[in-house]
């Protein structure tokens, strides 16, 4: 379609629309229609999200990611902000593209995904419908060093803060990740849950 601003960027789901609330008049296990003060907004949308929308007529609201091309102009739509964060996690990944992204999504939800990429479960990963044996090579290569597994958590994409920011807090004094994510999983595994102490400690076990 034509874009009255000028040339469309080739891909981007930066800024413009982040939010739709309003009316839901269609809805599919793929997709979404909601009305907006006569204004009907169609998202693509994954199974997952699908399964929580209510019955048509009601009120409801989906965060939004727009995703511009040269020819088209696009909103994934997602219920809750973990399988919008996944979301952006996948297509940030070589050719997966947000069909794709959502493809994965309906076929595992955002919880479990991040725990198979956590474990570098590619045999698990190919048997997602779409993936394949290459791609899910590709996906855990590349977001390997963003999903690790903790104790008691599935992962620290999105678990406990401060599990993530000790980890974070190290590799910002120098220390690499492996070396963070190990020496921070030894202390949190003994029940610690102050961030400072567990920097405090962590610092120990890497001396």
């Amino acid at each position: 379609m034509p874009y009255p601003f000028g040339t469309i960027p080739k891909e981007s789901n930066e800024g413009m629309i982040a939010r739709i609330a309003g009316t839901l008049i269609e809805k599919r296990p793929d997709e979404a229609v909601i009305d907006v003060n006569g204004v009907g907004y169609r998202l693509f949308i994954s199974l997952a999200t699908y399964e929580k929308l209510p019955a048509l007529g009601e009120k409801t609201a989906l965060s939004a990611v727009t995703v511009a091309r040269e020819d088209a102009l696009s909103l994934f739509g997602f219920h809750d902000a973990e399988e919008k964060e996944v979301f952006g996690k996948l297509v940030s990944v070589s050719r997966v593209g947000p069909k794709l992204a959502l493809q994965i999504l309906s076929g595992v939800n955002a919880s479990d995904l991040k725990s198979i990429i956590a474990q570098r479960d590619e045999a698990a990963l190919s048997r997602v419908h779409g993936v394949g044996k290459k791609t899910a090579e590709r996906i855990i290569l590349e977001l390997k060093d963003k999903f690790i597994s903790v104790p008691g958590e599935t992962t620290t994409f999105g678990a406990a803060p401060h599990i993530s920011d000790s980890i974070e807090a190290l590799i910002n004094l120098g220390y690499k990740r492996a070396q963070a994510e190990k020496a921070v999983m030894k202390v949190s595994a003994d029940g610690e849950s102050e961030l400072s102490t567990i920097i405090r400690k962590s610092l120990k076990e890497l001396s």
